[in-house]
């Protein structure tokens, strides 16, 4: 079974919100979906995509290969995931 990372389209129209999801590459768009492991919205300013970082790296390590897309937003998380460990002072 081939396995993508990709976007569900959720919302209303003129109004989309979008799951990223890791499915079955022959599955429709917003068919059925093997795991849930965030979310995009494209109309929010700033900060506007949460994504498991350590599940998507388990699905990727065992071959799920991203979309365009979800490849950008996974490049913003861990750029930002980066920055607030950097910013996080250790304590013993």
């Amino acid at each position: 079974m081939a396995v993508t990372i990709r976007l569900r389209r959720d919302g209303t129209k003129n109004s989309p919100y979008y799951r990223i999801v890791v499915a079955d590459k022959h599955s429709p768009r917003d068919g059925k979906f093997l795991e849930l492991i965030g979310t995009y919205d494209p109309k929010k300013k700033g900060d506007n995509s949460t994504i498991k970082l350590e599940r998507a790296a388990h699905w990727m390590k065992n071959g799920a290969l991203p979309s365009d897309t979800v490849k950008s937003i996974l490049k913003k998380a861990k750029i930002k995931a980066a920055k607030v460990e950097a910013e996080v002072p250790v304590t013993a």
